[in-house]
């Protein structure tokens, strides 16, 4: 396998400085953190998209590989000792060219800083669109083999969709917030998402409902099964540090009670 790679040799330094801001992950079946999500920021505090357009082509590989070590750094440090977290980070599938090379840095921060590989998960997002579908795979598969968690952001909104779950089945997919929003009104998006429930359960796939904002959405994503969710009902990303998030996953009592009756 090769030991070198394009984007190592040829990517631009970057011209800009950034953090990360995380958001938790809550499982509401075990009524605890599951984890977080590194979102980057700028260092006024700018939004994810203000960073992004930044980014130069020829900056793309240093960018992303720069976002793993930023994200790995700041979570050891501000996770729980002893407790069980897992780090998520999202990655461009275009700006990895061998996968194995380009997990160098990803894999010697993780070393630097004591992080377990098999509490990291890598997600990308459908909204970028794969030009080589086999590559993907590729990166997913040698991801798996290192032992991080492998997932499929924004599900359901993006080019790839069900046609890449017969292709690769990641670990875990994350249900876009289209497809969340306003569920509990929505019979068609109960339908769909129920549906698509039932396909990842029989591929052995793990669902995670992101951008939940009332009691209501996550009640009925509880109901069509889902456990994982993540949304500013919960808690909003916070820079640098560790939301709070209140106790029984900030469910309402009532609605706490329903769920788990």
């Amino acid at each position: 396998m090769s030991t070198s790679c394009q984007g190592c040799q040829t990517s631009q330094p970057l011209d800009f400085e950034f953090s990360m801001a995380f958001q938790p992950i809550v499982d509401i079946g075990s009524e605890r953190v599951w984890g977080y999500e590194a979102l980057i920021r700028g260092l006024n505090g700018e939004g994810a998209y203000a960073m992004l357009s930044q980014v130069k082509p020829d900056q793309r590989y240093r960018f992303d590989q720069a976002c793993r070590v930023k994200a790995i750094e700041l979570a050891s440090r501000l996770f729980p000792a002893g407790e069980k977290m897992r780090l998520s980070i999202n990655f461009m599938p275009n700006a990895v060219y061998e996968p194995a090379a380009c997990l160098r840095a990803t894999l010697a921060a993780a070393r630097r800083h004591a992080f377990p590989l098999q509490d990291m998960m890598f997600e990308f997002t459908e909204d970028e669109e794969i030009v080589d579908t086999n590559h993907l795979t590729t990166i997913l598969t040698e991801y798996r083999r290192q032992g991080f968690i492998t997932a499929i952001d924004d599900f359901g909104a993006g080019f790839a969709g069900l046609g890449l779950l017969a292709d690769f089945q990641p670990d875990l997919i994350k249900l876009d917030m289209k497809l969340v929003r306003g569920i509990d009104t929505s019979r068609p998006r109960q339908i769909i998402v129920a549906a698509t429930a039932t396909v990842a359960r029989q591929l052995g796939i793990t669902v995670l409902a992101e951008g939940i904002e009332t009691a209501a959405e996550a009640f009925v994503l509880k109901a069509a099964g889902i456990d994982l969710m993540q949304g500013y009902y919960f808690a909003k990303p916070e820079f640098e540090r560790l939301p709070t998030v209140t106790a029984g996953v900030a469910m309402p009592q009532a609605t706490h009670e329903a769920l788990y009756a």
